[in-house]
């Protein structure tokens, strides 16, 4: 699979039109391990949407065989934000509602569509921006950090590396979904993005929690 798009490092952060409140990061690390706990389930669920979407497609090897790529990658991470979490002694716990992606998820659905974004496009997109959007998260903590912890600093540098490539397979993969229709997907994707601006907006209003998309 080759990119058409051309994404840059630029496009990149660009996508997001709506850049996180500043108070956030703060908020964030004064509460590490409640942050903590939201990030494991973030890798899981990613983890979880990859597997979902390769449980509808399995007879298309190009989606299948990313997807598991990235599945493993979200994986491992979750495996070791739970590390993380038990050498502070602390358990995963249940889940907090993660309004950010229901409600993307959601404007995703009222948006018209046609033939070329199909229900796939718009999976792998909305995807795509949740994990440009923890990119942008993790290097505003590593801009903000206080944390005397020498091995999680490195790994949220490690994820803000690793956040970049998921976005750019996953746009790649919406092209590939759409059959190669790049004016379609990067149409859909500002769309998408317009969306999202409102979210982190709303979601900034009520007040930053100390949550990965908080």
């Amino acid at each position: 699979m080759h990119s058409v798009l051309g994404w840059s490092k630029a496009s990149l952060m660009l996508c997001l039109k709506v850049p996180t409140d500043p108070s956030w990061a703060p908020a964030a690390l004064a509460a590490i391990e409640t942050m903590l706990i939201d990030h494991a389930h973030c890798e899981l669920k990613a983890a979880s949407n990859a597997m979902s979407l390769i449980a509808r497609h399995p007879d298309d090897g190009v989606i299948v065989k990313a997807l598991i790529e990235l599945a493993k990658d979200e994986l491992q991470h979750f495996e070791r934000v739970v590390t993380f979490l038990a050498g502070r002694g602390l358990s995963l716990r249940t889940p907090e509602v993660d309004t950010y992606a229901a409600e993307l998820r959601k404007s995703a659905g009222r948006l018209p569509r046609d033939q070329e974004v199909n229900s796939l496009v718009d999976r792998l997109l909305v995807a795509a921006v949740i994990e440009a959007r923890s990119c942008e998260r993790f290097k505003l903590l590593l801009d903000h950090w206080t944390i005397d912890d020498d091995a999680l600093r490195a790994f949220y540098q490690e994820l803000f590396a690793c956040e970049a490539k998921h976005y750019r397979v996953l746009c790649d993969l919406a092209l590939y979904a759409s059959g190669g229709r790049a004016s379609k997907v990067e149409a859909r994707l500002a769309a998408l993005v317009a969306c999202e601006g409102q979210i982190v907006t709303a979601i900034a209003n009520n007040g930053s929690r100390a949550t990965v998309h908080g």
